[in-house]
């Protein structure tokens, strides 16, 4: 358990050097001297290294280690949200049909959480907002039921890479995406599926247009 609480930290505290720029894209991660400085064994360190990669935030190289992977191209970001269209719908119609009244509960708590949460422009401030998010979504897949969509869900590797365009501006749709949130637990406790699996992707949808459009940059077109 203890071990298990000091990978976490280890985790938490990479997370927030690499979401508020303290580890520059590009800069080499020596194991060693993470440990060094966060005083703890390589072993919980090489363990979240491992699990920032899964997330995109670090890549590994042969032979040379890890490093800061630089943040996604409008292509890579507009790919990312195409995979979650593909995804996220189908897992809201089946968490509708499939989920119990715990599950229900559970979401409810995590868009309250999501709408009492700051959103300021330093990860620390936007920590409890992402993780609520990122909580709805998860317990969403896991309602789903279904191994293989959540296998899917989970090589997506969170929502992390959208909320690495926060870092000191803050979380700049909150109200609106707090209303998405609300319309799709709406839909999954009226009980109708079919309604929670266009609102999930009217959610994605929209999150895939602002993400975009605060990168100034233009949605690629098809096949770009």
């Amino acid at each position: 358990m203890r071990r298990r609480v000091l990978a976490d930290h280890v985790f938490d505290e990479l997370l927030s050097r690499l979401m508020d720029g303290t580890l520059a894209a590009g800069s080499s991660l020596n194991i060693d001297a993470l440990a060094r400085d966060l005083d703890v064994s390589p072993t919980p360190v090489r363990e979240a290294l491992a699990r920032l990669e899964a997330t995109g935030m670090v890549h590994r190289v042969a032979l040379r280690g890890y490093f800061v992977a630089p943040a996604p191209t409008a292509k890579e970001l507009a790919d990312l949200m195409d995979a979650r269209l593909a995804v996220e719908p189908v897992n809201a119609f089946y968490a509708c049909a499939r989920g119990d009244g715990e599950f229900v509960a559970a979401l409810e708590r995590a868009v309250a959480e999501l709408e009492a949460s700051p959103n300021g422009p330093t990860y620390q401030e936007f920590r409890d907002y992402w993780e609520a998010d990122e909580r709805f979504h998860t317990l969403v897949a896991e309602a789903a039921d279904n191994t293989y969509l959540q296998a899917a869900f989970a090589a997506l590797g969170g929502l992390v890479q959208r909320f690495r365009q926060f870092s000191g501006t803050g979380v700049t749709d909150k109200d609106v995406a707090v209303a998405e949130h609300r319309a799709v637990l709406d839909a999954i406790r009226s009980g109708v599926p079919e309604q929670a699996q266009e609102l999930m992707r009217r959610h994605i949808e929209g999150v895939r247009s602002r993400s975009l459009a605060e990168r100034g940059e233009p949605a690629p077109s098809p096949g770009a």
